[in-house]
């Protein structure tokens, strides 16, 4: 049976306030408020956040399994092989480009390990990895192959939008952020390098990549105010 329109209004919502909470927690003005009233916190506070988005994703998870029903789309034939390659071939990817990462900051126990209290801006200097040369947010591309994917029945639907919109937000205040680290030198790879699809020549070879970062942040004396803007 189909769900109603109630139960995937609720599956939206579901989604929205994730995406909400997620966002905030991930914003420049709350770390800041963290930092300056409980500064010893923000050792923890990767950690909590990490914590928190993996608890926040249950509920619209769940929901999207628990209202399954009848297949809006499936992929079959020659379609299903291209299309559970091609998710292969992306799960594949994520673990080779986590050496291009710094994982101990990105999952806090960097910070954790910090003394004294790190500062609330812990992204650590402008990484090209071989996939970042092509897209911008590589792990969102990557994600967003396995997630269409897949068949398709009305929640998983409603969810694969609300992922897909969710991602397009969020890279866009991710990259406020990133402009106000990195200036113009982040301007200049944003121009040159498709957001989260690979495009027709926009890309960077790994000599231009190379020259990039070696430029250095601000390199036209722009030095953006650090306290500024926000991000995911």
């Amino acid at each position: 049976m189909s769900p109603s329109a109630l139960q995937i209004a609720v599956l939206v919502t579901a989604w929205a306030l994730y995406g909400l909470v997620h966002s905030l927690l991930a914003s420049f003005a709350v770390k800041r408020v963290v930092a300056q009233r409980w500064p010893g916190a923000m050792r923890g506070y990767r950690l909590a956040f990490n914590g928190i988005a993996t608890v926040l994703l249950v509920p619209p998870l769940w929901l999207t399994f628990a209202l399954r029903g009848p297949l809006l789309w499936e992929w079959s034939g020659a379609w299903a092989w291209l299309a559970n390659g091609l998710a292969l071939a992306a799960l594949a990817a994520f673990p080779s480009t986590t050496r291009h990462y710094d994982m101990g900051i990105f999952s806090g126990l960097t910070q954790w390990r910090a003394a004294p209290s790190p500062p609330p801006h812990e992204d650590g200097p402008l990484h090209l990895s071989p996939l970042h040369r092509i897209v911008r947010h590589p792990w969102y591309f990557l994600g967003l192959v396995i997630l269409w994917t897949r068949d398709m029945d009305a929640a998983r639907l409603a969810s694969a939008l609300c992922i897909t919109a969710y991602l397009w937000i969020g890279a866009v205040l991710e990259e406020r952020k990133l402009l106000v680290q990195h200036g113009a030198r982040y301007a200049r790879y944003r121009a040159a390098v498709g957001g989260l699809v690979p495009l027709p020549g926009r890309f960077l070879t790994r000599a231009q990549a190379e020259a990039l970062l070696a430029e250095g942040d601000f390199p036209d004396g722009n030095k953006a105010s650090r306290n500024e803007g926000g991000g995911v």
